[in-house]
């Protein structure tokens, strides 16, 4: 029989293994009931993260039991992976940038296209030094959901450095994906 001592390391094993230790709980407590709502609206998740580098999906599947409801992710830090991965035309980004809100539109509707899932987020920016002429912290969401309109936000985190941008932007995605969840 397994001591409190042993139960206490096999927890601390499994945050290890997991985003827990540098995650705000608020974070954590919102991908858990996401994930718990998609199961029982019996629908899937999905991501399409350039400047998060696949954290967020990371974040979805930390949760134990809710494999299900997400899909999959795509981690499209290039404007090539963009491209071949999302099927976004190449004039398209040099249109309008990869940090814009046609682009994170054009990744959202691409990753539900490219998927089965029924909720696709996607997120572009810069989260650490942006290009010159570019602004820190600039930040495109989309959010696209089966049959429903495709949602858009843009966040100005400022300057406030790379790791703090990206868990901005885990909060804002989780929400985005929670209105879709709960739009009918």
């Amino acid at each position: 029989m397994a001591n409190d001592a042993d139960v206490a390391d096999a927890a601390d094993d499994a945050a290890a293994k997991t985003l827990s230790p540098i995650l705000p709980a608020d974070i954590e407590d919102a991908a858990a009931a996401l994930l718990r709502d998609a199961c029982a609206a019996d629908l899937s998740l999905v991501t399409a993260e350039s400047c998060t580098g696949g954290l967020l999906s990371s974040l979805l599947t930390d949760v134990e039991g809710a494999s299900h409801a997400f899909e999959r992710g795509f981690a499209v830090y290039s404007e090539d992976a963009k491209c071949e991965l999302l099927g976004i035309r190449r004039d398209a980004i040099e249109a309008c940038g990869a940090v814009s809100r046609d682009v994170a539109v054009a990744m959202a509707e691409g990753a539900l296209a490219r998927s089965r899932g029924d909720i696709a987020l996607a997120v572009t920016g810069y989260a650490g030094a942006a290009p010159d002429g570019e602004e820190n912290g600039l930040v495109h969401f989309a959010c696209a959901r089966k049959g429903g309109p495709t949602l858009h936000r843009e966040k100005h985190f400022g300057d406030i450095g790379r790791g703090p941008v990206r868990i901005a932007c885990l909060r804002v995605g989780l929400d985005m994906m929670r209105q879709a969840l709960e739009r009918s």
